[in-house]
């Protein structure tokens, strides 16, 4: 019986759910925006309490690991490290833009005779966090950051139907739009890590808990206040 722990908080909610069995048997849900910080931890253990279970009782955690929020991802991480550190847990890893791509297939909203499947991850402004992949969710090209312009997908809606799937696509919309242009705006989800994160436990893929960082894709910056306190 394996038990996963999934955490997925990269983006403006937050949610987690547990994988028992090859299936989601508990999930939380929070869309409260940027309230990671407070309400991760406690979700897992409402999870937990509801299946009569603990920590120890599993098999592994997984974090989506980035790119997205910077805050998000530093919860999401560091919750997953204190369960693996106090419960003796190995620690699996799952980039959100392949968690994006899953929930497509999961949530069936692929377009018929569909060519690509393209997660859009807001990166503020007209900027996003993508990549390419296939219709069944494997991932064609690397991860990158790219300013939305006209013409930046032409290669790939000129070959036919593609979906554009994540927290960025309404801002995309209307500059990506097209005969062969599907847009399913969302938020990326944890029980969408169910697949990824078995084939990964299966593989014995396991991050260094040590020194395990999320997948930021930018440098953090920091800027001064130019408002006066004093």
């Amino acid at each position: 019986m394996d038990r996963i722990i999934l955490i997925e908080t990269s983006a403006a909610v937050c949610s987690t759910a547990l994988v028992q069995d090859g299936r989601i048997v508990c999930s939380r849900l929070c869309e409260d925006a940027r309230q990671q910080a407070s309400l991760t931890a406690p979700m897992i253990k409402e999870m937990l309490d509801e299946c009569g279970i603990s920590a120890r009782d599993c098999d592994a955690v997984c974090v989506s690991k980035g790119p997205g929020s910077y805050t998000g991802l530093r919860v999401g991480v560091s919750s997953a490290k204190g369960l693996c550190f106090g419960a003796g847990l190995p620690l699996l890893a799952v980039g959100t833009l392949d968690l994006l791509a899953a929930q497509a297939v999961d949530e069936g909203v692929i377009p018929q005779d569909c060519k690509f499947i393209v997660p859009l991850i807001d990166a503020r402004r007209m900027e996003v966090y993508t990549a390419v992949f296939s219709p069944d969710g494997k991932r064609l090209d690397d991860v990158r950051s790219l300013i939305i312009e006209p013409g930046c997908f032409d290669a790939q809606l000129s070959q036919g139907a593609v979906l554009f799937i994540g927290d960025a696509v309404n801002k995309c919309r209307e500059v990506l739009d097209s005969p062969n242009a599907y847009f399913h705006q969302c938020n990326p989800l944890a029980g969408s890590m169910l697949r990824p994160a078995l084939e990964a436990y299966k593989e014995k893929r396991f991050e260094d808990i040590a020194y395990f960082e999320p997948f930021y894709l930018k440098q953090f910056i920091t800027t001064v206040s130019k408002k006066k306190l004093f």
